[in-house]
């Protein structure tokens, strides 16, 4: 049976949306079937990140709502055991139907070995309905002090839920900046109060493949983005990857 990650963060901002696409991609690359759902109502964009923009794609809704099957969701054009459901349009979180959610998940995970939900920033009603389902759960920060007071919130919020298995991405870490104010990532780690499992770098590939229409583990496959997320994806697997910049 697959698992089921939750993608975090507790502002906009972080790249979450970035992370979770190219987590999920470095995954289908190892010939793993991998589903990407977006989980952002209304604000949609993971399909950017996963250079899917161009296509159609069915909504979670219509699949939740039983008009389409599961095994119609959107495979990527470069990674054939990636697919993707996006997110509807024309309702709010609140009218999506927790147990048809729930429903649609537990066949994801008979279907998939990983099942990635990209939830919408903040903690509303689209953090609760990811959360609620979610095995493992990654929390996206950048490395500023409002987004690291925000995830290590998010981090409570996780633990007064009974929610284990949480670990910390540091996205877009610049090194001047780090080294400026005088921050490691062990100081992120700590006032987040979070295990971690990766760091990204700065990469402005991850902006250029997503303006090209590509996925950037396809645009530039040895950038520090794309390297930075092929470790992430070998600790998910439980394979021991050193945790370094570059």
């Amino acid at each position: 049976m697959g698992e089921l990650f939750a993608v975090l963060s507790g502002k906009g901002g972080t790249g979450k949306t970035s992370v979770c696409a190219g987590i999920a991609t470095a995954l289908a690359a190892e010939g793993k079937r991998v589903l990407c759902i977006d989980c952002d109502v209304g604000l949609r964009n993971l399909d950017i990140s996963l250079g899917m923009s161009e296509a159609g794609g069915l909504s979670f809704l219509d699949v939740c709502s039983g008009g389409y099957p599961l095994e119609q969701a959107e495979k990527h054009p470069d990674y054939p055991t990636l697919s993707f459901l996006t997110a509807p349009m024309n309702c709010s979180t609140e009218q999506i139907d927790g147990i048809a959610f729930g429903d649609m998940l537990q066949q994801a995970r008979n279907s998939f070995d990983y099942v990635f939900l990209d939830a919408p920033a903040g903690v509303d009603a689209g953090f609760r309905l990811v959360t609620g389902a979610a095995d493992r759960f990654l929390l996206v920060t950048g490395a500023g002090p409002a987004a690291i007071r925000d995830a290590a919130r998010v981090g409570d919020l996780l633990e007064l839920a009974g929610k284990k298995n949480v670990r910390l991405v540091v996205n877009r870490v610049d090194r001047d900046m780090l080294s400026v104010v005088q921050l490691t990532i062990d100081d992120v780690m700590d006032t987040a109060g979070l295990p971690l499992i990766g760091v990204v770098l700065e990469d402005p590939n991850v902006t250029l493949a997503a303006a090209f229409g590509h996925p950037v583990l396809k645009y530039a496959k040895r950038c520090d983005a794309s390297k930075a997320y092929k470790r992430i994806a070998r600790r998910i697997q439980g394979f021991a990857e050193p945790m370094k910049l570059r």
